[in-house]
C-alpha cells in the first residue's frame, strides 16, 4: 500500500467521509488537544485556534511527513457558544434555544506540513430552524444522534429534518466545507480527485 498523502487528525467518522468524497488518499491519527473556551474568544477565533493546535498535535505524532489536515467545528447562537451537549438536560436546552432561529455553523481548517507551513481558512453558515414542540425535540433527543454533535444536533441524519433554511457551505455544517478544503490541499500540493497531480498515482491507495 502507498503511504498516505495527508493525515487527518481527527476521530470523526463524518469528516473522514467528506474526505473521501475529496478522492485523498488519507490516513486517521488519533490527536488530544484541551477544547477549552478562553475568556472573550470569538467564534472564529476559537475554531480556528483549535485546528492549529490539531495539526500541531498530528505532526508531533504523525508516522510519515505527510502533510497534517486537522479541523474544529462549532456552533453559535446569539452570544452563546454550543459545543457538544453535556448531558440531557443541556442537550434539550440547546435544542429548545434553537428552535425557531437563525444561528451560526463556525469551522476552522488547518493543512500544515511537516516544515511547519499551513494553509489554513475559517467558514460561517448560517442555519435556521423551523419551529419545533418539546415533544419533537425531546423525540430527536432520544434519538441518540445528538449527544456527541456541537449544538447537539446533526444537519446529515435526522437533524436534517429540523433545518428550515441554510445559508452558505452545507458540508461545513457536518463538519468539514469541501470547497475551501480542496483550495487548501492544492495550496499544501496534496493529490486529490479534481487535481491534475492524480495523473501522478498517489492519490488512490494502492
Amino acid at each position: 500500500m502507498n503511504p498516505p498523502a495527508l493525515w487527518l487528525a481527527s476521530r470523526s467518522p463524518r469528516r473522514a467521509e467528506l474526505l473521501r468524497t475529496l478522492d485523498v488518499c488519507f490516513a486517521p491519527l488519533d490527536v488530544e488537544v484541551d477544547e477549552g473556551l478562553q475568556a472573550g474568544e470569538p467564534a472564529a477565533d476559537y475554531v480556528a485556534r483549535l485546528a492549529r493546535a490539531k495539526a500541531a498535535a498530528g505532526l508531533m505524532v504523525a508516522p510519515s511527513l505527510a502533510p497534517v489536515l486537522a479541523a474544529d467545528t462549532t456552533v453559535v447562537c446569539g452570544d452563546e457558544i454550543l459545543g457538544k451537549p453535556a448531558d440531557r438536560a443541556d442537550g434539550l436546552r440547546m435544542l429548545r434555544l434553537l428552535a425557531g432561529a437563525w444561528h451560526e455553523v463556525y469551522t476552522g481548517v488547518v493543512v500544515a506540513g511537516p516544515a511547519g507551513a499551513g494553509h489554513a481558512a475559517t467558514v460561517c453558515t448560517r442555519v435556521r430552524f423551523r419551529a419545533l414542540s418539546m415533544a419533537e425535540i425531546e423525540a430527536y433527543w432520544s434519538s441518540g444522534e445528538p449527544a456527541d454533535k456541537a449544538g447537539g444536533y446533526g444537519i446529515q441524519g435526522l437533524g436534517g429534518a429540523l433545518v428550515e433554511r441554510i445559508e452558505g457551505s452545507y458540508s461545513n455544517v457536518v463538519g468539514l466545507p469541501l470547497a475551501e478544503t480542496l483550495a487548501l490541499l492544492d495550496a499544501a500540493r496534496v493529490p486529490h480527485g479534481l487535481s491534475p497531480l492524480r495523473a501522478t498515482g498517489l492519490s488512490r491507495p494502492a
